[in-house]
């Protein structure tokens, strides 16, 4: 039988597997895209199940995930559902709050059209109608296009304390300190956050993902939970190494796994080269 402790790795391994036999510290936080079931062309996975099979698939993520993560642990889970199958995500937030308790759903804003009418008085940057962001076509004179995806934030009892300043956003104007009898010069970012996909122009080793999410988001959640010292983040589907990217840039320790060796390459050359680029810059 494997065992696994180490941290700071990312293990080629079946999450669902490895979380059975995780021997090291119980995690502090676990954010993860899993794959959507839209039939994606990963090298090494069938994005093909069955709806139920999914779901059912889908639950055992969030039951063996329980058993890893600490009392006061936060599972940020980013999902979205097809056009012609939106309720899938909510079928698999029934499945995990067999085990969580959902304490937030955030929605991660990819592109957004803003009116220039609309700006209000405070912002004086936008002289005109602005789209801005990214998202990929939908060929469809029936549905949208797919804007935003979900953000399920998982507690074991829903009463987490949150660092929400952490990643507050400045008061548009300093009338609201008084307003709000406050002192802090920022306010609650709210559950809306846009977070536009990186370009990949100049990254470090240009690669096609079919699936992958922005740092910020991962570095949002992480810091929205409480960063604190000689926690664990642990993300079950690492890709090419985002969340654990985003530890490295919160000085915190990480472990990742993925099935596809290429994937778990590439994401051990992408975080070196994110540790020489922060130490360099001195960005961390």
């Amino acid at each position: 039988m494997k065992s696994f402790n180490g941290v700071n790795k990312i293990y080629t391994e079946d999450c669902i597997n490895f979380m059975q036999n995780w021997n090291g510290d119980k995690i502090s936080v676990i954010v993860t895209s899993p794959p959507y079931n839209f039939d994606k062309d990963y090298s090494k996975y069938k994005d093909n199940k069955k709806r139920q099979e999914y779901i059912d698939w889908m639950g055992e993520v969030a039951r063996n995930s329980y058993n890893i993560l600490v009392q006061e642990g936060s599972f940020f889970l980013n999902i979205v559902g097809r056009p012609t199958d939106a309720l899938l995500p909510f079928d698999v937030v029934r499945e995990f709050c067999k085990y969580f308790q959902l304490q937030n759903t955030i929605h991660w804003v990819k592109s957004i059209a803003l009116n220039q009418k609309h700006k209000g008085k405070t912002t004086k940057e936008l002289n005109g109608d602005l789209a801005v962001g990214h998202f990929k076509p939908l060929n469809s004179d029936r549905y949208f296009n797919q804007c935003h995806e979900y953000i399920f934030h998982f507690t074991k009892t829903g009463n987490n304390k949150l660092d929400k300043l952490a990643i507050g956003v400045p008061y548009a104007h300093p009338s609201n300190l008084v307003r709000w009898k406050t002192k802090n010069k920022t306010r609650d970012r709210g559950n809306v956050w846009f977070i536009p996909y990186e370009n990949k122009q100049g990254a470090f080793i240009p690669i096609k993902h079919p699936s992958e999410f922005p740092e910020k988001l991962p570095y949002l959640c992480i810091k929205a939970h409480g960063v604190k010292k000689n926690m664990l983040v642990y993300d079950p589907f690492t890709g090419l190494g985002t969340t654990a990217m985003a530890c490295v840039r919160l000085g915190i320790n990480f472990i990742g796994t993925d099935i596809d060796a290429n994937y778990v390459k590439i994401a051990n050359s992408q975080i070196k080269a994110h540790e020489k680029y922060l130490k360099e810059s001195n960005a961390v």
